[in-house]
């Protein structure tokens, strides 16, 4: 199943779209969410950690981030449908929402890839 894609707007409003197929729209908005070092950074770690997760501390800690800066970080992965947050006990978990979303979104920018290439030797 193809996960649904949230689009990241601006002022932060949220749409979700169901289509198999990505449109440049949809996926600019995607990796605009992973426009940043610390966002990039965080998930990577997560993306090490498996479907276990991380707590936010752990996560702080192993990315060095921390405070307002690392819960602004982790708002916007998770309202951009990369991250999920579950609450264990008295922690937040946080782990990667799908790895099938970041399969589309890397098959989006290899489904053309050489496309323009022509089979001709230049010389």
């Amino acid at each position: 199943m193809i996960a649904n894609i949230l689009l990241f707007y601006k002022y932060r409003n949220m749409k979700s779209f169901d289509d198999p197929n990505l449109s440049l729209v949809q996926a600019a908005s995607a990796y605009a969410a992973l426009g940043s070092e610390q966002r990039l950074s965080l998930l990577r770690t997560l993306t090490r950690a498996g479907d276990k997760g991380m707590s936010i501390g752990a996560l702080g800690a192993a990315t060095g981030l921390s405070g307002a800066n690392l819960t602004h970080h982790l708002k916007i992965l998770a309202q951009a449908g990369l991250i999920k947050q579950t609450k264990q006990g008295r922690s937040i978990i946080c782990a990667m929402a799908d790895y099938a979303t970041f399969k589309q979104l890397n098959d989006f920018l290899l489904a053309e890839c050489c496309s323009d290439l022509e089979d001709k030797e230049h010389g």
